[in-house]
């Protein structure tokens, strides 16, 4: 198909469509669920190609937009750090391939090498027939004749503009990850870039690292343990979770395993030691922030690889997020109150699969006694739960099941406590 310009090739199924234009560093230049588009693509560099020695002798980096990998840490202090500007990895151009079998529909993006970080990337990109979840698995391959050591890093640029106002930025923006209790950092992240005291940041309930989008140049390192970040647009309450693997002794660059980064205007001082604030012009500085996932740190030899995968998983939510569950996102977390005839149940949600939700009740000693069909869900639709089950008066707390399409439990979406009515 085309896009804005750019040969590319479209993965889709009936929730979700992908746009890959494989001429640009192999990126995912767009995520459409619903009639929602989740990333920001850079209408200056709409149908250009850039080759990266062009970029390379001026020392720029082009600045297309999506989804690619990058190598970390980033610098120029040494061989040891990636100078962000154009390469083969992010500029070169990859090879597309298409590996879809059974009810598996898949592309395979097979990059260049790269002489000055000893690294080739592919990676593979699927999506099943029977929900909106998209999986990735990036392969990191040193293609030196030395010991090489990096991380992968997986850039996601999402579009903060104003939805139908491209010219205003979206003040109804988030995006969240667990903090660490024990966090290596004092105030449980790391400004690495920007101000420090950056309006966007705040930490919720000493559990929640939360960022509320400003058009103000930041970035911040979080050493959270979940393995998951979440993006939410309060505006049209279209959700985005991203989940991969985390290991707690493992070293990450910076000791960060999520980071995101704010595209804005900057403070700086002129040369004449003056203060100012760089171009507000939204040609040259867009509305868009990075969620980054990160690698740990690893040394790989002469022809070894190493492989990082994540998932993503589009849903509806609103800026009222408290949790990530297997099956989906928590809004308002569950509720169990006594009422005459049963217990009354309250939530709201984002599910990750069709379904249907399905309550299931337990006596004071953990006995299972039964299961209740609630409402069937969809992840194009948010599920506010507002329900009465007949259960007895045994039933001492209740957990909330999502039943996908093919009769799969894919887990709890939460668990209460009945408690019982206030008397006078």
């Amino acid at each position: 198909m085309d896009y804005h310009g750019w040969k590319a090739t479209r993965l889709s199924n009936k929730w979700i469509s992908l746009v890959f234009v494989p001429q640009v560093g192999g990126r995912l230049m767009q995520v459409s669920f619903g009639d929602h588009d989740y990333l920001f693509a850079n209408p200056r560099y709409y149908g250009q190609y850039l080759p990266p020695s062009e970029g390379a002798a001026k020392g720029k980096w082009f600045n297309y937009g999506g989804d690619k990998i990058w190598p970390l840490p980033e610098g120029n202090q040494d061989e040891s750090h990636w100078v962000v500007a154009s390469d083969q990895l992010d500029d070169g151009v990859y090879e597309l391939r298409d590996i879809s079998e059974g009810g598996r529909c898949a592309v395979q993006l097979q990059g260049p090498p790269d002489e000055r970080t000893g690294l080739q990337y592919s990676r593979e990109v699927s999506i099943d027939s029977d929900s909106p979840r998209i999986s990735f698995h990036a392969i990191m391959k040193n293609i030196a004749a030395h010991p090489v050591r990096w991380a992968v890093q997986s850039v996601t640029q999402y579009d903060t503009a104003k939805r139908g106002e491209p010219s205003n930025y979206n003040r109804d923006f988030w995006a969240f990850t667990p903090v660490r209790s024990a966090s290596a950092f004092n105030r449980q992240f790391d400004v690495h870039t920007g101000p420090v005291d950056h309006p966007s940041y705040s930490v919720r309930d000493n559990r929640l690292f939360v960022l509320r989008w400003a058009y103000l140049e930041g970035e911040v390192g979080i050493d959270s343990l979940a393995g998951w970040v979440t993006v939410v647009d309060g505006s049209s309450n279209y959700a985005m979770v991203e989940r991969f693997a985390v290991d707690p002794k493992a070293e990450y660059p910076d000791g960060a395993s999520v980071i995101f980064y704010l595209n804005g205007p900057t403070l700086r001082l002129n040369n004449k030691g003056m203060p100012e604030i760089t171009s507000t012009r939204i040609e040259e500085t867009p509305y868009y922030m990075e969620a980054e996932l990160n690698s740990p740190l690893v040394t790989l030899l002469p022809g070894n690889t190493y492989t990082f995968d994540s998932e993503w998983l589009p849903t509806r939510a609103s800026s009222e997020f408290f949790d990530v569950s297997h099956p989906g996102l928590v809004g308002t977390p569950l509720l169990a109150t006594r009422v005459t005839g049963g217990v009354r149940l309250r939530g709201s949600f984002g599910v990750f699969f069709p379904g249907r939700l399905v309550a299931r009740c337990y006596d004071l000693r953990g006995v299972y006694l039964n299961p209740y069909p609630l409402v069937d869900v969809s992840p194009l639709e948010p599920a506010s739960l507002e329900s009465t089950i007949g259960a007895a008066v045994d039933c001492a707390r209740v957990s909330v099941h999502l039943i996908d399409a093919r009769g799969l439990d894919r887990g709890s979406l939460g668990e209460a406590y009945v408690t019982e009515p206030k008397t006078q």
